[in-house]
């Protein structure tokens, strides 16, 4: 076969194993993109996400994470709930509705891998999924599947935001999809001034360390900051406002993916049931969720600053 031939079943596979998009882009150093992240770094934007600061090199060149590195495959995967929560409940983000898309995903790259061994022959290859040193949204862009808005977030036109990017190095060449060019933010702030903590830049930057995301999940800290109190818009986990905002968003469709549909605690959960919540039920309830992430501690915690303690 040829890498045509491969490409196309490539494309062809990942549709069939869930994923909306696929776009593939040649492997590469991303020279430009290693300037703005050390940028951001230097501004301690990063707040105490300290893994952000680590294993710079292979963040920015994919032979290091697969030698010989030929070929970027990025996949996008629809989230958008067909359903919301409680209206008075404290929030959770709208990814963290199913099941922890960490283990779907990563599960569906290993099917993709193998299912382009058996066919292709020997391929050496790597798939990532948020929770590894890979530029997830730049290869998007490169591979022709959106551009980054003001908020930070990777938009595909006509589908809005809410997906998850996965990604696979391999070292096969195959055909390359021509990057997505053009801004379409235009003159639209809205993500800009509805974010509750001014986390949002006026230049495509986005403050880590100011983020709700950041507060509610990535802060081990026993307190969330006094100066933030009254800022989370009841955000428990999480924060989706600025996509929520976003007009590119009202093209969103419900996902179809069975993984993704919400666990009924986080849609009929009130603040008493988040109250009463033991540790048991809650490593029961969200074994399988992404909220397990930041522990029952955290919750806790996150409820407590909610209640303004």
């Amino acid at each position: 076969m040829t890498k045509s031939d491969h490409t196309h079943l490539i494309k062809k596979w990942s549709h069939e194993l869930g994923f909306q998009y696929c776009g593939i882009a040649r492997a590469v150093r991303l020279d430009d993109d290693a300037r703005r992240l050390e940028a951001w770094l230097n501004k301690g934007m990063q707040g105490t996400m300290q893994y952000m600061e680590n294993h710079f090199d292979l963040r920015i060149d994919p032979s290091r994470l697969v030698p010989g590195a030929r070929s970027v495959i990025t996949l996008l995967m629809n989230y958008y709930p067909p359903v919301r929560q409680q209206p008075e409940a404290p929030r959770v983000a709208k990814y963290a509705y199913g099941k922890d898309y960490h283990e779907v995903i990563r599960s569906r790259l290993k099917e993709l891998l193998a299912k382009m061994r058996a066919a292709i022959g020997e391929v050496d290859g790597r798939g990532f999924v948020d929770s590894a040193p890979v530029l997830e949204r730049s290869w998007a862009v490169r591979s022709g599947l959106g551009f980054v808005g003001r908020n930070g977030n990777l938009l595909v036109k006509q589908a809005g935001s809410f997906f998850f990017i996965a990604t696979l190095i391999v070292d096969i060449e195959l055909e390359y999809d021509s990057p997505f060019s053009g801004d379409y933010c235009g003159t639209c702030r809205r993500c800009i001034d509805a974010c509750p903590t001014d986390a949002i830049g006026e230049d495509k930057v986005v403050d880590g360390s100011k983020c709700i995301s950041y507060f509610t999940i990535e802060l081990k800290d026993l307190l969330i900051p006094d100066e933030m109190k009254g800022k989370f818009d009841n955000w428990l986990f999480g924060c989706d406002t600025c996509q929520d905002v976003c007009p590119w968003n009202r093209f969103s469709r419900p996902a179809t993916e069975l993984e993704f549909t919400p666990i009924p605690a986080i849609l009929n959960f009130k603040t008493s049931d988040w109250e009463q919540l033991t540790e048991e039920g809650f490593k029961e309830i969200f074994r399988h969720s992404a909220i397990k992430r930041t522990r029952y501690t955290g919750i806790r915690r996150n409820l407590r600053f909610l209640e303004g303690e």
